[in-house]
């Protein structure tokens, strides 16, 4: 077989690969949409999304509470996390002595590879009860999903994180320790500026874990269709709501559930949206 046969083969299998790719990515979208908004349109934009009370047996179908809670457990686990995380890939990157190194980075490739449910089960045996001792309460709620999802969020932060460190030139902050700053000057002000897009790309990344993660919150948020008045409350998120009920949901109770689908992609694509205009605001 001729060397221009072969690259024929496989630039076809590549481009294969491509369409298949797209092709998922686009039934999807197809699916939810297409089932998801005439449902939509037949309970009402608003009432939908603005409505207070998730009642299938009445017919009340408000998101309203499972939105604020989903963006209030996605900021906590930001809190948590994203520092946590920067940090982490500094000190792997420039303090980190090669030893504790190969000890430090198996552990965090692990600690992405453990299932969700091992998580779930961790927060509901160790974070809730920390929380029941320190606020009250069931201990189930905002900040006991908030800190477990800040947890799970981590690997994918720090290894990121570290991957664009790394591929900052070491002149820069070899030059910037020349003209005299010191060695946590240089890092902060030169070498993470100079590597904001890979974190960035991180921190999109650990959004998209933690808005999208669904068993593990499901064992920990307290799952309360209601708008939670403190971190100690219990919440439901977009998530949490598909699952508990589509397997026995049935006609306009089934759409709805597919309808907050529709919103939780829509929210997702925002959330990019938003991240790569920062971005390319940052890159200017």
């Amino acid at each position: 077989m001729s060397q221009r046969i072969r690259e024929l083969l496989m630039k076809l299998l590549f481009l294969l690969c491509a369409c298949v790719s797209v092709a998922a990515v686009v039934m999807i979208c197809a699916f939810i949409f297409v089932n998801g908004v005439p449902a939509i349109a037949e309970i009402g934009l608003f009432k939908f999304l603005g409505g207070l009370r998730w009642e299938p047996s009445k017919e009340i179908f408000g998101i309203l509470p499972m939105i604020v809670g989903s963006i209030y457990v996605t900021a906590g686990a930001v809190l948590v996390g994203v520092p946590v995380g920067i940090l982490t890939a500094v000190f792997l990157v420039k303090y980190c002595p090669d030893k504790l190194y190969r000890l430090i980075k198996p552990a965090i490739e692990l600690l992405a590879g453990i299932p969700s449910i091992v998580y779930g089960f961790f927060g509901l045996v160790v974070i809730v009860p920390l929380v029941q001792r320190l606020g009250g309460g069931s201990g189930k709620g905002i900040l006991s999903a908030s800190l477990m999802l800040g947890i799970m969020i981590l690997p994918t932060i720090i290894n990121t994180t570290e991957a664009a460190l790394r591929a900052v030139p070491e002149n820069f902050y070899e030059g910037s320790l020349a003209l005299g700053a010191t060695k946590e000057r240089s890092i902060f002000r030169v070498v993470l500026p100079a590597a904001n897009s890979g974190v960035l790309a991180g921190i999109i990344l650990g959004v998209g874990r933690a808005i999208g993660e669904t068993m593990a919150v499901v064992m920990v948020a307290g799952n309360q269709t209601v708008i939670p008045s403190s971190v100690f409350g219990g919440v439901r998120t977009l998530t949490a709501n598909i699952v508990l009920e589509m397997s026995y949901a049935a006609g306009l109770h089934r759409g709805a559930l597919i309808g907050t689908a529709v919103v939780l992609f829509v929210f997702i694509l925002i959330i990019n949206l938003c991240f790569s205009a920062v971005k390319r605001r940052g890159d200017k």
